[in-house]
């Protein structure tokens, strides 16, 4: 069975044939997030092992002061920088702090999907009806560089939930120097890294006994089966999450058990595996304080702060551009 060009010609069936036939199999982790994977991924953030979401919402919530003092430091108003707010459960925390201390700034979420802006939008008018609101759907960058041409109030970005980390560091030195070629000297980025830590917390995040890590990443076989016509059977795979504590380097993959070949109907295309042949399907990189420092300098910022949870697990670090 055939498909419409545009189905075969999607980057989504693009992105998959390409890792798909590489030598190493991987898979992008940002389609994940279909509407049943982002559902899931909700279910993970509420898991009592998955501790990212709860230590850098303590950051937020012990610290927002500290926070407010370092965003006001250069002076005058600013505008807050959002990339990919989400539902901004943990932003929400700074926002409230903000507009009760009477804060001269403006929120700009940035999304590509306008239908998850206009949801928060309608949230952050319920609850902080004096909040200026300047959503933004496009591009991280594209959106960035046009706030830049406007020629308004400095900026303060956001990149939150350690999404640096989904990023090999050759990858996040080259968004961090994108993104340092949109700001100005007064500019401010507050970037969230996961901390290097005991390994058996940071396996037990990706690998929960509830098997809810390993359904998110199954849920991607099942968007390809739907569509891209495909024939993956979700028990002739099996979730395999490793870290390296040299590294840092949290993989999760998906592993054949048995040799095996799918069968893209609409794309006509077929993928063979061997048995335990893996499908690299996404990386969560820790850090610690030097790796850190090393990304910034890479990337033409320096550090000017951090902010640690009570046990260390995670750091919002606050960077400037040298």
């Amino acid at each position: 069975m055939s498909s419409p060009p545009q189905i075969q010609h999607s980057v989504f069936a693009q992105d998959v044939l390409r890792g798909l036939k590489a030598e190493q199999k991987s898979l992008p982790s940002r389609y994940f997030y279909d509407a049943a994977g982002s559902e899931i991924f909700r279910q993970i953030m509420r898991m009592d092992t998955y501790y990212l979401t709860d230590v850098e919402y303590e950051i937020f919530d012990t610290q927002q002061e500290d926070i407010l003092q370092a965003f006001q430091a250069p002076g005058g108003p600013f505008r807050l920088v959002e990339f990919g707010a989400g539902d901004g459960l943990k932003t929400k925390i700074l926002l409230r702090h903000f507009l009760a201390q009477q804060v001269n700034f403006s929120y700009v979420p940035i999304d590509i999907s306008g239908a998850a802006l206009a949801k928060l939008e309608n949230g952050l008018k319920e609850e902080f009806p004096t909040l200026a609101v300047d959503s933004r759907e496009d591009e991280y960058f594209a959106a960035l560089r046009r706030l830049q041409a406007e020629n308004g109030a400095r900026k303060v970005v956001l990149f939150l939930g350690s999404n640096i980390g989904n990023f090999p560091h050759e990858g996040a030195v080259t968004f961090l120097k994108e993104l340092a070629s949109g700001l100005g000297p007064e500019d401010l980025v507050l970037i969230g890294f996961d901390l290097k830590k005991d390994p058996q917390i940071i396996l037990d995040a990706y690998h929960d006994p509830e098997g809810i890590t390993r359904k998110f990443n199954l849920n991607l076989l099942t968007r390809m089966n739907r569509e891209l016509g495909a024939d993956f059977d979700q028990e002739a795979f099996l979730h395999y999450p490793t870290y390296d504590p040299i590294s840092g380097a949290c993989k999760s993959h998906l592993l054949s058990n048995k040799d095996q070949t799918v069968h893209f109907s609409f794309l006509d295309e077929s993928i063979h595996f061997k048995a335990w042949e893996p499908i690299w399907m996404e990386l969560s990189q820790k850090y610690d304080t030097a790796s850190i420092q090393a990304l910034a300098e890479a990337s033409g910022f320096k550090v000017v702060g951090n902010f640690t949870d009570e046990k260390q697990y995670f750091v919002n670090s606050l960077w400037e551009l040298r």
